[in-house]
């Protein structure tokens, strides 16, 4: 299947695939693919913003392609490098005569030397393939305006060996924590859609799509146990895949309530800083079930 036929149709889909998206999300993602767009997905850590693309590419059967931004990473490490090792090995392999020839420079920067990156990836596999660019905040000004030419051309050039184009482009999904704010001239070329915390009951929905077994009463206990973990002063507030983890966790355990002791020995799933944990067990008599 190319895309679907209609939103409604795209959000069914995803559900198969264990993504349950929300008609304004559904909307955005069905018409980047319809006009063949990049669509930039921003929001709260933990709700579900590169699971998007995951689900994506199982639902089209595509391959996902994946480049994680981080600070300081560069061009190579994005597009392509060079096999210094094996062109070594081919150095060593030749004569001092052939290794002073024009054949042989040549052939030391072919194809098969040639050491694909995300990007190149993505531009080589066209529309088989979601491009995910995770956390695109977290790389530099420098790397954010070179992607700009990359999603605008699908195209790389690389000197030994000429310009590879992308016949159909991929869908390509950015996701941001909004750490800083991305330049508006990336922002033009995306359709943009803002993921925030899901209601109560969504979230429940959202849960029980992804962990089938658990029990719905403990789900919704979970659910509103992290809405008031979530109105506390927290540094880093427990997002949807932290209260799937903690379903889970209890879930192992054998649990059947969510009471102080209970919260107390699971905390480790849903708070991952220390001063946090300590605010939560000065308020654990609020966070309980309350049952």
């Amino acid at each position: 299947m190319d895309r679907p036929e209609s939103v409604a149709s795209l959000a069914q889909l995803l559900r198969t695939g264990g993504y349950l998206a929300d008609r304004g999300l559904a909307t955005a993602l069905f018409v980047a693919l319809s006009l063949g767009r990049p669509i930039l997905i921003e929001g709260e850590v933990g709700v579900g913003k590169t699971e998007v693309a995951k689900a994506l590419a199982t639902v089209f059967d595509r391959r996902l392609i994946r480049l994680q931004c981080y600070e300081g990473i560069d061009t190579n490490q994005a597009l392509y490098e060079w096999d210094y090792a094996r062109q070594m090995l081919q150095i060593r392999a030749l004569s001092e005569r052939d290794v002073d020839s024009e054949e042989a420079v040549d052939k030391l920067f072919g194809p098969k030397f040639l050491l694909e990156r995300p990007l190149l990836e993505a531009v080589r596999a066209g529309d088989r393939a979601v491009l995910l660019i995770d956390e695109i905040d977290r790389a530099d000004d420098e790397f954010e305006a070179f992607l700009l030419e990359i999603l605008a051309d699908f195209q790389i050039t690389v000197p030994e060996i000429g310009t590879i184009r992308a016949e159909s482009p991929p869908l390509v999904i950015l996701t941001s924590n909004r750490t800083r704010e991305l330049h508006d001239a990336l922002k033009r070329r995306c359709l943009y859609h803002w993921v925030g915390y899901p209601s109560a009951e969504r979230e429940v929905e959202i849960v029980l799509v992804r962990e089938p077994a658990a029990a719905e009463a403990l789900t919704r206990k979970v659910v509103a146990a992290v809405n008031r973990l979530r109105g506390l002063d927290l540094a880093k507030p427990p997002g949807v895949a932290e209260t799937i983890d903690w379903v889970r966790m209890l879930g192992v355990l054998g649990a059947t309530e969510l009471d102080v002791q209970t919260v107390d020995d699971t905390l480790g799933a849903v708070v991952k800083e220390r001063d946090d944990l300590e605010l939560v067990r000065a308020n654990l008599d609020r966070i309980a079930s309350r049952d």
